[in-house]
């Protein structure tokens, strides 16, 4: 029989010998607290309150609106193009601006315009709540049906009246990771086009947009990005859509000449074309300077930490927490946290909060242990589980 002394031994070696340890230098993080919420809102890398006070001091005080021209204006382009390798995108396909649920308004509204005479969206029936609001607006203001339907299902479900389907590469409350290329490919053989939800996925595992053939994709950057609250969230439009997407938001930001003042828009010949109003400045860099962590990290060795993370929690799980149910698959079809279901999750949750466990629950019944791989250890892992079999006694 494994013992407590037995994992506490096995989460030293393994932090030990991690090849991303000292990453969680670079994050400004209290040692006294074990924070599992990274997939709600990622933890602050430590020069990024520095980086902003430069820009608020000498690019905003210093140079006043002379700003604009010296970077600003050019930023949502220039930080998506950072944001790109993460999700397996090539130059000129990702923007950063608006909020994930505005960046989802503009791309279902362009794909329902891409398929003309296509009546239908399809959404991922546990899909994220705001996905799903979006999509039944989207299918209000242009004469389209929502129907939901399980991932899985989507390409037997499609058929020629599909225009989109809408899809969570992560499931937020399971944890569980869809195939993206497979369904993806299979919802092409339909005629239909794909959009997807990347905001649980990118900075946890590996995304490959473009090798996948993904039509287009939104993101956040406030999770597993570190980007910071409300940190602007990002629009993918593959190259081959690029001339022919045309998003309902025509902002001046996304014309070919904002600053010429013309009466009439004319959309930006690249993903510019995805921006709509004036970008948040602040956000906007807070997150391009967050950005650093990621320079020359491999996502090969995030992925294998991130399943590492898990199976050591699946084994602590086993062994100190005598039959609980844990909802995320155990295999590789999943994301990088843990979802355990627990029928007062909310009172369980508080007190895990109070004891230094920070991590969040999801209604009814589901206590969510996000596993941020830049920054979490295994001796954390051990924590959260011997804190909640404590809780259970």
């Amino acid at each position: 029989m494994t013992t407590v002394t037995d994992l506490v031994a096995e989460a030293a070696a393994l932090d030990a010998a991690d090849p991303l340890a000292h990453k969680r230098n670079e994050f400004d993080l209290d040692d006294g607290v074990a924070y599992f919420d990274g997939n709600s809102l990622g933890a602050p890398p430590k020069h990024v309150a520095d980086r902003v006070a430069a820009v608020v001091r000498e690019q905003w005080g210093g140079r006043l609106i002379r700003s604009w021209s010296e970077g600003w204006w050019e930023a949502p382009v220039r930080v998506g193009e950072r944001i790109a390798p993460l999700v397996g995108a090539a130059p000129g396909q990702l923007v950063v601006a608006d909020s994930t649920s505005v960046n989802l308004f503009k791309a279902l509204v362009a794909a329902t315009r891409l398929r003309p005479g296509r009546d239908e969206i399809l959404v991922d029936a546990d899909t994220f709540p705001t996905d799903g609001y979006i999509a039944d607006e989207v299918a209000r203001l242009t004469g389209r049906t929502v129907r939901r339907v399980v991932a899985e299902d989507m390409p037997r479900e499609a058929g020629e009246r599909t225009a989109v389907a809408l899809i969570n590469h992560v499931d937020y409350v399971t944890g569980r990771a869809h195939d993206m290329a497979t369904l993806t490919g299979a919802l092409h053989r339909t005629g239909a086009l794909v959009l997807w939800d990347l905001c649980h996925s990118v900075g946890a595992l590996p995304v490959e947009l473009d090798a996948a053939g993904v039509d287009l994709a939104v993101g956040c950057t406030y999770k597993f990005l570190n980007g910071g609250p409300g940190a602007p969230a990002f629009l993918y439009v593959a190259t081959k859509w690029l001339d022919k997407f045309e998003q309902p938001l025509a902002g001046w930001a996304g014309d070919s000449d904002p600053f010429a003042m013309r009466g009439a828009y004319e959309a930006n010949a690249g993903i510019a074309r995805g921006r709509a109003g004036t970008p948040d400045i602040l956000s906007l860099l807070a997150l391009d300077a967050a950005l650093d962590v990621w320079d020359g990290v491999d996502r090969g060795l995030l992925r294998a930490k991130g399943l590492a993370l898990g199976e050591f929690f699946f084994r602590c799980a086993d062994e100190l927490l005598d039959g609980a149910t844990i909802a995320t698959p155990r295999g590789e079809d999943r994301g990088h946290q843990i979802s355990v279901i627990d029928e007062d999750a909310a009172k369980t949750m508080a007190a895990l909060i109070e004891r230094g466990v920070i991590g969040d629950f999801r209604p009814p019944n589901v206590l969510r242990f996000g596993l941020a791989p830049l920054y979490t250890t295994y001796g954390e892992v051990l924590r959260a589980v011997t804190t909640l079999r404590e809780l259970r006694h």
